[in-house]
């Protein structure tokens, strides 16, 4: 099968990354002795530089990781909890409105993604934090090279930055904003580094004293109390088309940080998959491989119209049981045991037919009454270019421009591996807090206002992520760690990428570069929360026979750009010892290096 690249081989160490130069900043890491972690760190930190549309300082990050020395594998969670003040008697209530907007200040949560790659740093990890930094901070203080989507972006929000948020502006159209293929520096970014490795450093020499003191100066120093001032004397525009302030404090920032856990688990022919927990939608790709285990996908044609059939009523009934049970377990006894037992696949494999479903099926579970699902998600697909009080009707106004993620999978000679999500933080969702250099994520928009609903608000809760890294064993040894963003579609393409290699036998950038798909049949985790059911969107890649014997079985079937599906990367060791990655060629983006 022809690949735009190929599979690259080592056994020194590998890396891929949706971004070329998180993916070299890694290796180079590696190559100065650094171990996977430490890579990860590095990469992660440079990549809210490199990609700030698509990650921030203030954004989220879980990240799924192997250490060999123990053999253990553990989740970072790096998902941040609603403020102490964001209730549903506060939105609804008192501000009146039917859902979290997707962008301001309202729906900040404390920010998560630093204390995760801290952590890890320190737990895990070899170098000091100011080595991780030295990278972000060079390319923050002398300009990084900016692909034409980042400033794409931005000029999407231009209007909304010039006219509503000035901090913004100041930030990103500085002398008129960054041009495609141009250096652009944040000097105020890096300032706030530099400023937290000075407070570190004064913790001692020690290098995990000095990883805690800055967490200390992020969570309950200088940078949460910028956060703090600025959300108490800012009301800014959003989706909602009108003008709220944010409830953030510092007392949220020093009440939290990261957590460590076991990940989900389930075997699928042989390999063992890991997932984060039901605060994210990872484990919808652990029931889209219980139900698809009870069909022949190996005698499938993997570009066929029979295997993207079977594939998306199978994501149908795992994302419906996403929308009734998944939420925060530190606020709702979620049955994953039971969405994952093999009786209850059984039975839900067998609503698999012929036809294309055009219903939301959530599973019925013994003892529990028939759970809540959004069947009026529909419904609201006009908001997205309509928004009361917002002037002209278009989405970029009010800064819902098509924002997205980035991954990072790291293998070293140890046999460490990593897999990273972040997200969130993105330049055009948030005002910028000028003496930072960044802004706070808008996770807050995927919580529903009903207290009672297993992803219903409540403060210190944890909003249900579409962040989704992963990570796999095979025979007990671990195999493969993997990952894409793509919000809802994460976990459409990680399990057809991952069915492909287990069930087709492609190899890691055969199975990235084969035509994909993904389908919007349920209600989105993000603002306005709209479906589109029965929708099928395909690459133009596919035959038109392919698309015709869909639209057969009465699928709703877009055909998209002909590399359109996907940003997926990846990265495995064999037995023998060798290391393979890959990476997403769409964009002209991703890359793996190794060696």
């Amino acid at each position: 099968m022809f690949t735009t690249r190929p599979e690259i081989a080592g056994t020194f160490g590998v890396v891929g990354s949706t971004h070329w130069i998180a993916s070299q900043v890694a290796m180079g890491v590696l190559e100065r002795g650094g171990n996977a972690f430490d890579a990860a760190a590095a990469a992660g930190f440079t990549l809210q530089v490199a990609e700030p549309h698509l990650n921030g300082p203030g954004g989220d990050c879980p990240i799924i990781v192997h250490e060999a020395k123990s053999g253990a594998q553990h989740v970072i969670c790096g998902q941040g909890v609603a403020p102490a003040a964001l209730t549903v008697a506060h939105v609804k209530g008192e501000l009146g409105l039917d859902l979290i907007p997707g962008t301001g200040l309202l729906p900040a949560m404390v920010p998560g993604a630093f204390d995760a790659w801290a952590l890890m740093l320190r737990d895990h990890g070899t170098w000091s934090l100011r080595d991780v930094l030295s990278y972000a901070i060079g390319y923050a203080r002398r300009g990084i090279h900016y692909v034409p989507r980042v400033v794409a972006t931005l000029n999407s929000v231009r209007p909304l930055f010039e006219s509503e948020w000035p901090t913004s502006a100041a930030v990103w159209l500085r002398n008129g904003g960054p041009q495609p293929g141009g250096l652009y520096a944040n000097p105020a970014l890096a300032d706030t580094w530099e400023r937290l490795l000075r407070e570190a450093e004064a913790a001692g020499r020690d290098r995990i004293a000095q990883i805690d003191a800055a967490r200390g100066a992020w969570y309950g120093g200088f940078v949460a109390e910028a956060i703090d001032r600025f959300f108490r004397g800012n009301e800014v525009l959003d989706a909602s088309g009108r003008r709220h302030r944010g409830v953030l404090t510092g007392d949220d920032m020093a009440r939290w940080r990261a957590g460590v856990e076991a990940p989900l688990r389930r075997d699928y022919r042989g390999t063992t998959v890991l997932k984060c927990g039901v605060w994210s939608q990872g484990p919808t790709m652990l029931q889209t491989l219980a139900l698809l285990e009870g069909f022949d996908v190996a005698g499938m044609d993997p570009l066929g119209e029979r295997f993207v059939h079977t594939v998306v009523e199978c994501l149908k009934l795992a994302f419906a049981d996403r929308e009734a049970y998944y939420g925060d377990p530190d606020f709702v006894d979620v049955p994953i045991h039971h969405l994952l037992g093999a009786e209850y696949n059984d039975a839900r494999r067998r609503l698999v037919g012929e036809e294309a479903s055009m219903e939301l099926r959530p599973g019925s579970l013994p003892g529990m009454p028939a759970p809540w699902v959004d069947h009026d998600a529909a419904s609201r697909i006009d908001w997205l270019t309509r928004a009361a009080g917002a002037g002209e009707p278009t989405v970029a106004r009010l800064g819902v421009s098509g924002a997205d993620t980035c991954h990072i999978d790291v293998i070293d000679c140890q046999g460490n591996m990593v897999s990273a999500t972040p997200s969130g933080g993105w330049l055009q969702s948030s005002p910028t807090i000028p003496e930072l250099g960044f802004c706070l994520g808008t996770r807050g928009q995927m919580f529903w206002l009903d207290e009672s609903l297993p992803n219903g608000l409540k403060p210190g809760k944890r909003p249900r992520t579409t962040l989704s890294p992963g990570m796999a064993l095979k025979d007990g040894r671990p195999w493969m760690s993997f990952g894409t963003p793509g919000g809802e579609q994460q976990d459409q393409w990680q399990p057809i990428m991952y069915a492909r290699m287990v069930d087709h036998a492609l190899n890691i950038q055969q199975a990235i570069d084969a035509p994909s798909f993904h389908t919007e049949h349920w209600p989105s985790s993000f603002w306005p929360r709209h479906a589109r059911p029965g929708k099928v969107v395909i690459e133009g890649r596919y035959p038109t026979e392919v698309a015709d014997a869909l639209r057969a079985r009465g699928h709703q079937v877009d055909v998209g750009g002909e590399w359109s599906e996907g940003r997926l990367s990846a990265a495995r060791q064999e037995a023998d010892g060798q290391l393979f990655a890959g990476a997403n060629p769409r964009g002209m983006q991703g890359y793996a290096v190794g060696r």
